[in-house]
């Protein structure tokens, strides 16, 4: 029987990605190796390769070895990223949740965002495979950027203790990144743990929120630290009841 852990030091990530793929790589194994005590890290949405339209076919090759290199330095942690990969003749913007040297869960973005232009050259994944799911007994879920707006899918992830947000969200819509994660820390009474790209035309917005809505941000520093206290959680499910 796994006996969960009721505090977890976690780490979102505030980054740049850089046009040389292997830089970004490197950035992201050497944060890992100084963040070797944080439990739970999550990188940026396609952090990797960003959304390299042009060059697609070699995103997802780099992808393929990116997590085969990350799986063999995961152990203990928790790590959350999402990556170009390929599926059949299509691309897909995949979530890979790695956990003890293997993916231990993964999800296709379900909802495009059609003015990058996600829906031309990416084919979505299936809405109804966007749940929770489980790690030594605590309950994820995930969502990928524009994947935050859609209600109904907020009611598909109900009961998660932690949610997972790797986004690629634009600076005009700042502050509805901002209100949209704390509202769903608030109205699904979890953890919403923001990674965002720090991109000169991206939010920030990089947060931990609680299920309290108190959140930890700060758009001038590249990793944002705290604790999830998963006794806040049940405090909270407990408290405000909401059958």
């Amino acid at each position: 029987m796994i006996k969960k852990v009721k505090k977890l030091e976690v780490v979102v990530l505030q980054l740049p990605t850089k046009k040389r793929y292997q830089e970004n790589l490197d950035r992201l194994l050497k944060i890992i190796k100084e963040e070797s005590d944080k439990k739970i890290l999550v990188a940026p949405e396609v952090y990797l390769t960003g959304y390299d339209y042009d060059h697609l076919e070699t995103a997802a090759i780099f992808s393929v070895k990116a997590i085969k290199t990350l799986k063999k330095i995961i152990d203990d942690q928790v790590l959350a990223l999402t990556v170009i990969l390929k599926d059949g003749d299509d691309f897909v913007n995949q979530a890979v949740v790695i956990h003890k040297h293997k993916v231990v869960y993964k999800q296709n973005k379900a909802k495009l965002f059609k003015m990058g232009d996600e829906d031309i050259y990416l084919t979505p994944g299936k809405k109804k495979k966007i749940k929770p799911f489980m790690i030594e007994g605590i309950s994820y879920a995930l969502l990928i950027c524009f994947e935050l707006r859609f209600k109904g899918l907020w009611k598909q992830i109900e009961g998660a203790e932690v949610v997972l947000l790797p986004v690629r969200w634009g600076a005009p819509r700042k502050k509805h990144l901002e209100v949209l994660s704390q509202a769903l820390a608030v109205m699904n009474q979890c953890y919403v743990l923001v990674s965002n790209s720090s991109d000169l035309d991206m939010a920030n917005s990089s947060a931990i929120i609680s299920p309290d809505a108190d959140v930890v941000m700060n758009d001038e520093r590249e990793r944002i630290e705290a604790d999830v206290d998963l006794r806040q959680v049940k405090k909270m499910r407990r408290y405000i009841v909401m059958d």
